[in-house]
């Protein structure tokens, strides 16, 4: 299973660390980490098809959905025909 939303796209990144130390130095020892997307997976009815739908989602996917509505999003995806 890819660390990727099915909706918006959304992965992992590669983001550099931060300590105290960086502000007396001009030395960053904490060097690359890699930032996971918060995913959830979840299972939808869709009404309109009679199914019920699994998808791994971002947490920001799951707020469109709720705005837009299930089917439009998904359809919207290209998840649901």
């Amino acid at each position: 299973m890819a660390n990727r939303c099915e909706i918006t796209g959304k992965g992992t990144k590669m983001a550099g660390g931060y300590s105290n130390r960086t502000r007396a130095t001009e030395f960053n020892p904490t060097g690359k980490v890699r930032r996971k997307p918060n995913l959830q997976k979840k299972t939808f009815y869709v009404s309109e098809i009679d199914k019920k739908v699994t998808v791994t989602i971002s947490t920001e996917a799951l707020k469109t959905m709720k705005k837009n509505g299930v089917y439009t999003t998904l359809k919207k995806a290209k998840i649901v025909k």
